[in-house]
């Protein structure tokens, strides 16, 4: 076949022929090159400089939380961080340019509203980024895909996620937080959060728990107990008190079974706590289930007792059926838990115990399911958490036998009239009570109170009230609130030692001349801030992609 050369080439070495100059020659040649000098283009003074779009800290993000405390805790940590970052919180989804989704994997309606605000988001062109127990027990849905996730125990790290996904990148973070082999609680408790009401603090004292309920996905997310130790959550109660706060609430999965990884107990930490909690200030204990308050209820009862802590305890029951107590796994019977409410009611005068109900369990029986109504006649709980069955995919309970839908939804509506069928509150009429104000009523016609029992008592929504231990005469009462009257010779009582933050103000930061803020707490201050405050105080700025300084 003809060539393009006439001769064959063997070899890559037959291309150099004896007339080329040699490497050494090269080499000597190119030392005598000198490169040409380039005018830089000269700013005219009045010119700007035009930052990329797509730099990070600089875009509006859109916040939603769904589910419990804990979430909300941790949503709002994760607020604060970007705050401090330099990006915009926004209340309108429609101006944002991200959206971070923390989601709730305890029933079905929680992940379908979740995955419908994915589908939303993607159509309206946003950036999306998903945190929560959805994305972290169930991170290969068809739905996720492509999406940047924030592990429940990665909140610290949501900049650089939210920043990646901002460039275009997925990343995913769902690792497990350890020191020296041992889990870890999650996050610091010091880093920076926008508190979604700055007179209230809520605290995770713990993530994950000691059962394995066969119905639940939570547990997937949040794995076994670990516990903080009790001397950072101290301090994070300290610091709260120091930013205005008058009522802290501690939440996790299960606070009864606080600390038994760390060789020490609830009691233990609420003791140490009260000593912190200043005249008038509240602190609320979340949810604690039955077997692990039984080891305590001495220690309970003077507890919530204490006049700094609400008389108020949230231990779910699920069912007063033992057999359905077995098939859930919830390693305690319907006794266990009378003796619970029975001894807390007896030594603890007017405590509110409020409780779960799970409706329509599978293999829930028209007896098992009359217990648990005569349960909630007997103790006419003043606060009922009814929730239909839904089966949680991945869970031994998905698996069982269901018990009909329309069963379970007649059974729903069965307790749900119980339930209405009593006023817990009409016998307070006529009262006068001390409540500490803290919220807006849903339809801003009053601020919310609550009494040393945490019941709810609405009053006249006066700027002077908020934040302030008033005293009441109750003269209404409804299903779910009382109506107070302040009255008319007392002085409103402030709890808080500091004033408390604005609404959307970052908390852990304190101000430096020119006005600008460092993280007092954490040691950590993002580029922006050191810009602003470098700019401020000596007038230099840092350099174009640093993020952050420890101090």
């Amino acid at each position: 076949m003809p060539t393009a050369c006439d001769s064959v080439i063997e070899d890559i070495e037959d291309m150099v022929s004896s007339s080329d100059p040699t490497p050494q020659e090269r080499q000597s040649a190119r030392t005598r090159i000198i490169p040409r000098s380039r005018k830089k283009k000269e700013l005219s003074n009045n010119e700007e400089l035009h930052a990329d779009s797509l730099i990070p800290g600089t875009q509006k993000i859109w916040m939603k939380t769904w589910g419990c405390s804990h979430n909300n805790s941790d949503g709002e940590y994760m607020a604060g961080q970007l705050a401090a970052s330099g990006y915009d919180m926004t209340d309108d989804p429609g101006e944002a340019d991200v959206w971070l989704l923390n989601s709730c994997t305890v029933k079905n309606p929680a992940e379908d509203h979740f995955r419908n605000s994915i589908k939303k988001a993607q159509e309206q062109q946003k950036k999306v980024v998903v945190a929560g127990c959805v994305p972290q027990a169930q991170p290969r849905m068809d739905y996720l895909k492509g999406l940047s996730i924030i592990g429940v125990q990665q909140i610290d790290r949501v900049v650089e996620v939210v920043d990646e996904a901002i460039k275009g990148h997925s990343v995913r973070l769902l690792g497990q937080k350890k020191d020296g082999g041992r889990r870890l609680g999650g996050a610091r408790l010091d880093l920076p959060k926008i508190r979604k009401n700055p007179l209230i603090e809520i605290i995770s004292i713990n993530t994950g728990c000691l059962n394995a309920c066969t119905y639940c996905k939570t547990k997937h997310a949040r794995g076994d107990l670990a516990s903080y130790p009790i001397d950072e959550l101290v301090e994070r109660a300290r610091q709260s008190f120091q930013e205005g706060v008058c009522e802290i609430w501690l939440t996790s999965e299960d606070t009864g079974a606080y600390g038994k990884d760390i060789g020490t107990d609830l009691p233990t930490l609420l003791w140490q706590l009260v000593e912190e909690i200043p005249e008038g200030a509240m602190l609320r204990l979340g949810m604690t289930n039955p077997p692990y308050i039984l080891e305590h209820l001495q220690e309970m009862a003077k507890i919530l007792n204490h006049p700094r802590v609400y008389a108020f305890l949230h231990v779910p029951v699920q069912s007063a059926s033992d057999s359905v107590l077995m098939d859930m796994k919830r390693e305690y019977s319907v006794d266990d838990f009378r003796r619970v409410v029975d001894f807390l009611k007896e030594r603890v005068p007017g405590v509110t115990i409020a409780t779960d109900i799970i409706c329509g369990f599978p293999g829930e029986t028209d007896k098992d399911f009359k217990e648990t109504i005569d349960l909630v006649k007997h103790y006419r709980f003043p606060s009922l958490f009814i929730n239909q069955f839904y089966p949680r995919p991945g869970t031994p309970a998905a698996k069982m036998q269901q018990v009909p839908a329309n069963v379970k939804k007649q059974r729903t509506k069965e307790l749900s009239q119980v339930f209405h069928s009593y006023n817990p509150y009409d016998h307070k009429v006529g009262e006068r009570q001390h409540v500490l104000v803290t919220e807006e009523s849903f339809d801003a016609q009053y601020y919310v109170a609550h009494n040393k029992y945490y019941e709810q008592v609405l009053v006249p929504k006066r700027t002077a009230f908020k934040g302030k231990m008033i005293e009441v005469d109750i003269y209404e009462a409804g299903k779910h609130f009382m109506k107070g009257q302040p009255v008319e010779d007392s002085k409103p009582f402030t709890p808080s030692i500091a004033t408390p933050l604005e609404k959307g103000e970052v908390s852990g930061l304190m101000k430096c001349r020119g006005g600008s803020t460092i993280d007092a707490s954490a040691k950590w201050t993002s580029q922006q801030t050191v810009n602003r405050t470098l700019q401020a105080n000596v007038g230099k700025a840092v350099p174009p992609g640093f993020r952050g300084i420890f101090l």
